[in-house]
């Protein structure tokens, strides 16, 4: 792949609905973490939409607004529940 990239590792069932537990992407500019999720969850339907997905970025919980920029770690995974 040319150009700027980033990495981006799934979890749990993320990974299981896109087959796949990592990859790299390209992004050649920063982009708010919420527009990635969004394009994911639209690339992947299966996922149930963006708006339940947690995102992390260089190891560091994030919010929608936060941005990824290329060279970033992107890790995505479903909200994590205990009893």
């Amino acid at each position: 792949m040319n150009g700027a990239t980033i990495k981006v590792l799934y979890f749990a069932q993320v990974a299981e609905h896109l087959g796949r537990r990592q990859e790299t992407l390209p992004l050649a500019a920063p982009m708010p973490a919420g527009d990635w999720l969004d394009a994911l969850a639209d690339r992947c339907p299966a996922l149930g939409g963006a708006g339940r997905l947690k995102i992390a970025i260089n190891q560091e919980h994030a919010g929608r607004d936060a941005l990824i920029s290329p060279g970033d770690e992107v890790a995505v995974f479903e909200p994590v529940t205990g009893g």
